[in-house]
């Protein structure tokens, strides 16, 4: 299931480091989920610069083109492999796009095995012996 979107401001970044942000991120994701990187998609989802503002600032007068991105994963990863998923990808971002960190901002979001699917099957279903084993592997007690 991994799948990233980037939202960037058109324009703004040459298509060699949209290209390279869209490989390292592919890579950066298989890596950090242990997944086969031929689950893996990425995407970038492009905003014309009127479209976007900053600090209530739009981008044509002089608000910051601050990329944002979103990762899914199914429900059950443990909370120590999501944060490391946001510092990747934002480091990722940062050295591809050559932004400041500061202004990155990142989203895990965390889907249901029942609400996704995977060749039209229910995750649950479809990767029923990956999820168990995840779930195993679980510390005791609430994550976060």
């Amino acid at each position: 299931m991994p799948i990233a979107h980037f939202h960037l401001v058109d324009g703004v970044w040459s298509d060699e480091q949209v290209a390279n942000l869209l490989e390292r991120a592919s890579q950066t994701y298989s890596t950090v989920l242990e997944s086969p990187i031929e689950r893996v998609r990425t995407f970038v989802v492009r905003y014309r610069p009127s479209d976007v503002a900053t600090a209530g600032v739009r981008v044509p007068d002089g608000g910051a083109p601050a990329p944002y991105f979103t990762a899914l994963v199914l429900r059950g990863r443990p909370a120590h492999q999501r944060h490391e998923l946001l510092t990747a990808l934002t480091d990722v971002v940062v050295e591809e796009l050559e932004c400041e960190r500061s202004l990155v901002r990142g989203q895990i979001i965390q889907i249901d095995p029942e609400d996704w699917g995977i060749g039209g099957r229910p995750a649950s279903q479809a990767r029923s012996g990956e999820i168990a084993a995840r779930a195993d592997n679980q510390p005791s007690g609430p994550t976060s």
